[in-house]
């Protein structure tokens, strides 16, 4: 798909996110992923040469080998959102070796799936595509559901199986999350010591945080979230895309509730969700750290809304997009061109961070 082509799919808003010029942070002071990222961004850090290897074979696999984006394939809901919520509409995903083929055919960097969907069929892929395991989940068969990642794998059964990568969720702001963030700080200490990367998907879960918008989505809430996250040392944060800004704001009128400053939604970001996604990324130490974003449910929309948000993460600075279930409950050939889709925007000369 051509840049003409993208802007036609995307309609009334290719002028309002492709002619987007003028971010609240200006483009210099980020580090914009580029093809020599692990050289310029990671060879000065404390990362071991294993996990620089790693990261490079994240970086260099897949349609969009060594641009410095990523195109990656998570499929971990049938733990997170149930196995039947999932795959009912595409039931040849209950067998996980089609995860994996359709990550390979969709010409993505990586996988990323659980425990029993990776060791089921290690042997025959982990040398043909890259490897992720998530290792811990939220399980809903528990009642009432919680908000409760725990864990299900341990790191060195990610390293028997060959992953290059693990990755874990930790949700900010429940009540469970002390907890969370101690257990995942050691597991991506140990994950780098046997020279894997680390992605943390950074969600922000608390039943608070919904007043009159869903303020889980808040630029400010998420961007706290993602400087958490890159604190215990995530090589790269998963993200929801923003939908608002000023969730501290109204989390403050009820009762006192952290700490912000109105700069942060006057001189530091905008309502444009180019400005908002710009956030997380500055909260990802300017994008040291990779920001891709999620490609959320399937819905009348997936192409459209795909690409919107490809072309909001690429030009506000991140690292790519990481979409499931847009691609996964559909027949896999409309899921293949799905993510080939997203992967031409990052592939476009034409859209550039702005």
């Amino acid at each position: 798909m051509n840049f003409d082509e993208i802007s036609k799919q995307i309609g009334k808003d290719a002028e309002y996110l492709l002619g987007f010029n003028q971010p609240k942070i200006a483009k210099e002071l980020l580090h914009v992923p580029g093809a020599d990222w692990v050289d310029r961004i990671f060879s000065p850090t404390d990362r071991s040469v294993p996990v620089l290897r790693s990261i490079q074979t994240l970086l260099g696999s897949g349609r969009l080998g060594n641009t410095g984006y990523l195109s990656i394939l998570p499929v971990d809901q049938g733990i997170e959102h149930s196995a039947g919520a999932s795959f009912a509409k595409n039931p040849i995903y209950f067998d996980g070796e089609n995860i994996i083929k359709l990550a390979i055919e969709g010409g993505c960097n990586a996988v990323a799936s659980t425990l029993g969907v990776l060791g089921s069929v290690s042997r025959k892929y982990a040398h043909k595509i890259p490897f992720i395991l998530k290792i811990n989940h939220n399980e809903l068969l528990t009642f009432p559901n919680k908000s409760e990642q725990i864990l299900f794998a341990t790191v060195k059964q990610a390293y028997d199986q060959g992953c290059v990568a693990i990755g874990a969720t930790i949700y900010f702001g429940s009540d469970d999350s002390g907890r969370e963030i101690v257990e995942i700080s050691k597991i991506f200490d140990m994950a780098h010591q046997l020279g894997m990367a680390t992605i943390l998907w950074c969600y922000v879960r608390n039943s608070a945080f919904k007043k009159d918008k869903d303020y889980h989505v808040s630029a400010d809430l998420t961007g706290q979230a993602n400087h958490l996250g890159v604190t215990i040392q995530a090589d790269i944060i998963k993200q929801k895309l923003p939908e608002n800004n000023g969730g501290y704001n109204v989390l403050n009128t009820e009762s006192s509730y952290g700490k912000t400053d109105k700069r942060v939604y006057t001189d530091l970001s905008s309502d444009h969700p180019i400005d908002l996604t710009r956030y997380q990324v500055a909260n990802c130490y300017m994008g040291r750290a990779g920001l891709i974003n999620s490609g959320g449910a399937s819905g009348e929309n997936d192409l459209q809304d795909a690409l919107k948000t490809a072309i909001i993460n690429k030009r506000a600075g991140g690292m790519g997009l990481i979409s499931g279930r847009k691609a996964f409950q559909k027949p896999m050939k409309e899921g293949v061109a799905l993510l080939n889709a997203i992967q031409d925007v990052y592939l476009s000369k034409e859209i550039t961070v702005a």
